[in-house]
């Protein structure tokens, strides 16, 4: 770069993982027709020339990627902090005041992000983007829970975070490394971050879901940008139902949306006979236009005999995201005499939000009676019926 600009931004891309699947490195795969890397590039082309640093075997494909875009490619190193180091030298030439260190893998950061952690930086030396913790946090070992963790205070780190050059330079020189991030080494060296707003809508692509999510918000972005009113409208809103049923046998207890009640008798199935939990998942199946749980898990095949119908929502709930979709709301009707749901409905309900990852505000669990009349009123069985609501931006 020959002349100085106020402010800079390093794209991280020399990484090799492919947990992501695809055979290639996450940041050259395709999403909505273009290359990760293409949409995170153009996301601050318009703001500042860029010094995209990248793994020496990618050079070549780099260079197609970045065709036509304000880039300077730069071979990175061993570990991310190497990365960085080689891109902040890469400006020391003619150096910005600002500059922003961002992950390749963020493609759907928003203008809104960049400028706010721009604007940060006039009154500080550092700013991030970041998302509070809001879920319970717990400490775990050997697959059980061990204890709860305080999520007063904890935040969810984004990117790009962005820095005085000067400062941020000095701080990676002087850092031994081991850094999560460049936010531990501008602390390290004393200097302040401020926290900025983050968005959901800024993740980071890890895995095969999450390219679906990704492409549903860029697509998203790049149809209010030709239509501003088109993002109001364009939300994809879908109903599914589901009904289950299953009847008495023997046993001391009935299992109803992972809870276990005390009965005189126990629900018969090819699975744990959760007829609740099944009535649920059929419902998401079916606002997903996927079928049923049939399909999914063929009662034919004897690895799922006695399965705990838990395995089945998850894989439901897991569908719907890897489709881009949020489960908004699930609201469940069991119907029988006996047992009494009332004493249990609390306990179903944070049961439930617990494998789909909803607050239990979301989830309604209720019961009825058929009025005697039916399989159900002469306590032969228990029936369910479920409906999902599930939301893509």
């Amino acid at each position: 770069m020959e002349t100085a600009a106020e402010t800079a931004a390093i794209i991280v891309a020399a990484g090799r993982g492919t947990r992501a699947g695809g055979g290639l490195p996450k940041q050259w795969r395709d999403i909505a027709a273009r290359p990760v890397a293409r949409w995170t590039l153009e996301a601050f082309a318009a703001r500042c020339p860029i010094v995209l640093v990248v793994h020496p075997e990618d050079r070549a494909r780099a260079e197609s990627v970045c065709e036509g875009l304000p880039v300077t490619l730069v071979s990175g190193a061993a570990d991310r902090a190497g990365s960085v180091r080689a891109g902040l030298e890469a400006l020391a030439a003619a150096p910005p005041r600002k500059v922003l260190i961002h992950d390749v893998a963020r493609p759907c950061v928003s203008p809104q992000i960049i400028d706010a952690v721009l604007a940060a930086l006039d009154s500080a030396p550092g700013a991030a983007p970041a998302l509070p913790v809001t879920d319970a946090l717990w400490t775990g070992a050997g697959g059980e829970v061990t204890g709860t963790q305080d999520r007063s205070g904890l935040f969810r780190a984004q990117t790009p975070q962005g820095f005085h050059y000067a400062a941020i330079r000095a701080a990676h020189a002087a850092h031994p490394g081991g850094a999560a991030d460049d936010v531990e080494v501008a602390r390290a060296a004393g200097l302040a971050v401020r926290i900025v707003p983050g968005e959901e809508r800024n993740l980071k692509i890890t895995g095969p879901e999450d390219f679906a999510r990704a492409e549903t918000y860029l697509l998203s972005a790049t149809d209010s940008a030709k239509d501003p009113l088109k993002q109001e409208t364009a939300m994809d809103i879908r109903l599914g139902n589901g009904y289950d049923v299953h009847r008495f046998g023997e046993g001391d207890h009935v299992v109803l949306c992972g809870v276990k009640v005390p009965h005189g008798r126990g629900l018969q199935g090819h699975s744990d006979a959760d007829v609740g939990m099944h009535a649920v998942t059929d419902a998401l199946y079916g606002a997903l236009a996927e079928g049923d749980i049939g399909r999914h898990f063929p009662p034919s095949d004897p690895q799922w005999k006695g399965a705990a119908s838990e395995i089945f929502l998850r894989h439901a709930v897991d569908l719907a995201h890897a489709k881009g979709y949020t489960i908004s709301n699930i609201d469940l009707t069991l119907i029988c005499e006996r047992p009494k749901i009332g004493p249990h409905a609390a306990a179903m309900m944070a049961e439930m939000g617990r494998i789909m990852g909803l607050s239990q505000d979301r989830v309604s669990v209720k019961a009825t009676t058929s009025e005697r009349l039916g399989f159900t009123g002469r306590e032969e069985g228990i029936a369910a019926i479920a409906t999902a609501t599930l939301v893509k931006p």
